[in-house]
């Protein structure tokens, strides 16, 4: 979906490198063996002893997910290919050896025990949450068509003057700003576009294009935690917060918004004070210069009502009573009508992220269906865990794996388990302001794991700007993810304490 955003080479290069990973030919042998191992552990726990689990009653198409899960886990953690095509391959086993429509000899339920419904697995890839991920990704792409995003990006600018920390802070709260409603990878791309004539400016022995150069992810990754559709963690995170069959907490696009966006502003702030400090500048103006011609037409006036009406609608869900999967909807169809979508506008929607959700969502329907999950709850004495260690260590663990691997795939592979353990811990959960405490929790530390270059694609394209050496990066990605996560935490427990959601 980048290819119409202002700085696309620069996300072009950073997917060259990206896939680099798995194609280069010294990784082959690398991804083998990993292969290899990934196959041997997930043979193992298909075929061990049923006795072995410690679940009573646990039947063979319940030891199967829970091989495939372990398979999707080990995947995701080692990257043998990349997060989506792993989702790919859980949804094929799913359907192949767990479902009606399985494999015939393997799939006899009088043998293996109740089957999963073979539309429901396929309906993952059509959730309503997949339908905000698809109307995030049109209202971007018709923003760009138009030239929107970078005219209000120079509108936006204008007020913070060419003092060049004050320009510092604009940067980092628009390119937040856009992050709540466009892929924070295009929204990096397009401000690191926009500083180009910046960074000229500044002088190479100072610390004023590190600031800059840091300013652009720091707040690409922050800001997307503002808005259910800023990143897929938290995406995820609503689909089983409200998943009428599980948790059924019904929050909306608007309550989210309501204590995230104030969080978002904060920190954003917070970080703004952190760089200029630890990185000053030795020249104190700067003359910022951005171009934006937006097409001129009624296409455009369409966009930006249009626009303006789906946030309205999404801010007030509750009062109007159609829900943010229906909103979604909204932009796609007056686009579509318009003439503003064409055919090909569709080809740049990122397929690859709503297959990674997907597949995490087909093994969170896996589990739940299947009677995995209540026999989890019923074997595991969930409801004797204290649920401090619970926050802390799905929290802590979330940060880890997030800077390391995708952070979708990291929220695609906890919330399911979480949300199996706040389901079987209940009440226990008031005392750290509820269920959605960890599993918002989960989605904060997913967005605050930005300590190195592949830790998200925002770190990746600033860093590939050759102006922020790693060790600085890795400096202010720590001091601002453990601030983020102790004020988001602290967020959390209170309005979970003052039942505010």
């Amino acid at each position: 979906m980048f290819k119409n955003f202002r700085g696309f080479n620069l996300v072009e290069d950073f997917l060259n490198k990206y896939y680099e990973r798995w194609t280069h030919p010294s990784k082959a042998v690398k991804n083998v063996i990993r292969l290899g191992i990934v196959l041997v552990l997930t043979l193992f726990v298909w075929n061990m002893p049923a006795d072995w689990f410690g679940m009573e009653g646990i039947t063979v198409v319940q030891q199967r997910l829970i091989a495939i899960f372990a398979f999707a886990m080990l995947m995701w953690i080692m990257e043998v290919i990349p997060a989506w095509a792993t989702s790919v391959v859980v949804i094929g086993l799913l359907l192949l050896f767990t479902s009606d429509s399985g494999i015939g000899p393997m799939c006899d339920k009088e043998v293996v025990g109740p089957l999963l419904s073979y539309k429901s697995v396929m309906a993952s890839f059509a959730d309503p949450v997949i339908m905000l991920f698809i109307g995030g990704f049109i209202l971007a792409i018709a923003a760009t068509k138009t030239g929107l995003d970078a005219q209000l990006a120079k509108i936006l600018l204008k007020p913070f003057g060419s003092k060049s920390e004050n320009v510092l802070l604009g940067f980092l709260l628009i390119t937040g700003l856009f992050s709540m409603f466009i892929s924070n990878t295009a929204t990096a791309a397009m401000m690191l576009t926009f500083l180009a004539p910046v960074f000229r400016q500044l002088p190479e022995s100072g610390k004023g294009r590190i600031a800059m150069a840091l300013a652009i992810p720091v707040a690409a990754n922050l800001g997307g935690m503002g808005t259910p559709i800023g990143t897929p963690p938290n995406t995820i995170a609503i689909k089983y917060l409200n998943d009428p069959d599980g948790l059924n907490l019904g929050i909306g696009f608007g309550e989210w918004m309501m204590f995230m966006f104030p969080l978002v502003i904060v920190l954003l702030f917070l970080s703004w004070f952190i760089i200029k400090k630890m990185f000053p500048f030795t020249q104190k103006t700067v003359v910022l210069e951005i171009e934006s011609k937006p097409h001129q037409g009624w296409h455009t006036t369409v966009v930006a009502v249009t626009f303006i009406l789906t946030v309205l609608l999404w801010l007030t869900d509750s009062f109007t009573g159609i829900n943010s999967y229906t909103v979604a909807l909204i932009p796609f169809v007056i686009f579509a009508l318009t003439g503003v979508i064409h055919r090909r506008d569709l080809e740049e929607i990122n397929w690859s992220v709503i297959w990674m959700v997907a597949g995490g969502f087909a093994l969170g329907y896996g589990l739940n269906a299947s009677g995995l999950a209540a026999l989890a709850v019923k074997s595991i004495p969930f409801g004797n865990f204290s649920p401090i260690f619970i926050l802390i260590i799905s929290g802590l663990i979330c940060y880890a794996l997030s800077n390391f691997i995708s952070n979708s795939a990291t929220a695609a592979l906890l919330m399911p388990i979480l949300a199996v353990v706040c389901t079987a811990m209940g009440d226990k959960l008031d005392v750290i302001g509820g269920t959605s405490t960890v599993l918002i929790g989960v989605a904060i530390a997913a967005s605050s794991a930005m300590i190195l270059p592949i830790s998200t694609p925002p770190n990746a394209l600033a860093f590939g700007t050759n102006l922020v050496p790693q060790k600085d990066m890795s400096k202010i990605g720590a001091i601002v993810g453990v601030i983020s996560m102790v004020l988001g935490y602290g967020v959390l427990y209170l309005i979970g304490t003052f039942h505010l959601i």
